[in-house]
């Protein structure tokens, strides 16, 4: 935590951020990476990872929770639209349920 920002933030690439894309790109490559030292965040903040968060009762910087509100409805509508689509490998109940996670957790980022 720097002196002059106590807050806590999400990484811009707030859909690639996390343990989960780790573990995927480690089990396609057979290598493990690291978290990086420092992100870029929502807010355009460069900020050591250990200020960010993927929880959204964690994040309290504004900017980034609009940030990631944004970035989880653009996501949801982009799945909901492609798991509609013809020859999606997902069953409708599947889409529903996703598409549902992610407006709920947009929604939880709503400052």
């Amino acid at each position: 935590m720097t002196e002059t920002d106590p807050h806590i933030h999400v990484d811009r690439k707030v859909l690639e951020a996390g343990p989960e894309v780790r573990n995927l790109i480690s089990s396609m490559l057979g290598r493990t990476t690291d978290a990086p030292a420092v992100v870029t965040t929502g807010c355009g903040l460069r900020v050591p990872y250990a200020m960010t968060s993927l929880r959204p009762e964690s994040v309290t910087c504004l900017a980034c929770r609009e940030h990631a509100h944004r970035e989880y409805v653009r996501f949801a509508e982009q799945v909901e639209r492609l798991g509609r689509g013809a020859g999606s490998p997902w069953r409708a109940d599947q889409v529903t349920e996703a598409v549902d996670r992610l407006r709920d957790l947009a929604n939880r980022f709503s400052p």
